[in-house]
């Protein structure tokens, strides 16, 4: 491996797909490649689809405030209260709703849930990998502190925080006050080929960027769209697309953040804020 010139500056994991996500100082990567609590459980409906953000604009809405040491998550409805938002780009509110235990209350959790909804769900668990949005490249998702600020920086009113939430990656690498744009772009190349990377000297492979679904474009808090989002976004990744991002990707260009897979030797290795990231070799895709 290179020397690496990077660190990781944040571990966000989602312990309900499509609800908030909470920070982690470390993080351990489980069977699959996935990190342990992202998207542990997911909320489905009754033919055993997903209830999330693409399907249903109203999951925005719901608030979730996890502590995983308990493992706890109390949720209530966007703009319950008298809150601001705070330096984790959710509200901060008096009140936090209504607290479950994920495990013990997951019948009274799911009815909470399809009240909210308005019909039935279920809260189904999976603790080898979760239930993540790319299962050919199922491991966490990176992007760079530059990246969110530069695009967020595309609109007005929206925050690198905001942006962050939008787009809702687990890793989060900086490199102190410096803050390149699109870094993360080095982590593939064209399609079969893979590139390697460490987080602390545990590696991980760069598979592809990640191709948007509609979730980006609405307001994280009210689901409301904002008008001219994918436009404006395609627009200027194709304007800003850097050289050595390889284009062989680019169908079109709402993609963004970069998928990974992780080696079954990484399996069980532990990821921490303040590790150094370096970028190795490219090779084959072990997958294909």
């Amino acid at each position: 491996m290179t020397t690496p010139t990077r660190h990781l500056e944040r571990i966000l994991v989602h312990p309900i797909k499509s609800l908030d996500a909470t920070s982690r100082e470390t993080a351990r990567i489980v069977d699959n490649g996935g990190l342990e609590w992202d998207r542990r459980y997911a909320i489905v409906d009754a033919d055993g689809e997903y209830v999330n953000g693409k399907r249903e604009q109203r999951i925005h809405r719901l608030r979730a405030r996890f502590d995983l040491e308990r493992e706890t998550v109390a949720l209530r409805e966007h703009g319950d209260g008298d809150g601001h938002e705070a330096e984790n780009g959710r509200e901060e509110e008096n009140d936090d709703g209504q607290t479950f235990h994920l495990e013990d209350d997951r019948a009274a959790l799911a009815a909470w849930l399809s009240a909210f909804v308005g019909y039935d769900v279920d809260l189904v668990r999976d603790d080898e990998g979760g239930f993540p949005d790319d299962t050919d490249a199922s491991g966490p998702t990176v992007i760079s502190r530059g990246t969110l600020e530069a695009v967020a920086s595309w609109y007005d009113g929206i925050s690198p925080t905001e942006m962050r939430r939008r787009l809702r990656p687990n890793l989060v690498v900086g490199s102190g006050s410096e803050t390149t744009a699109f870094w993360e772009d080095r982590l593939y190349e064209a399609p079969g080929r893979v590139v390697a990377f460490e987080v602390g000297g545990t590696e991980l492979l760069g598979v592809n960027p990640c191709q948007r679904c509609v979730v980006p474009t609405r307001d994280p808090d009210t689901g409301e769209v904002t008008n001219g989002f994918r436009e404006r976004f395609c627009k200027r990744r194709e304007a800003t697309l850097p050289e050595w991002a390889s284009q062989d990707w680019f169908d079109h260009y709402f993609r963004l953040m970069v998928n990974t897979h992780v080696p079954e030797a990484s399996w069980g290795a532990r990821l921490a804020v303040g590790d150094a990231v370096g970028v190795g070799d490219t090779r084959d895709d072990p997958t294909v």
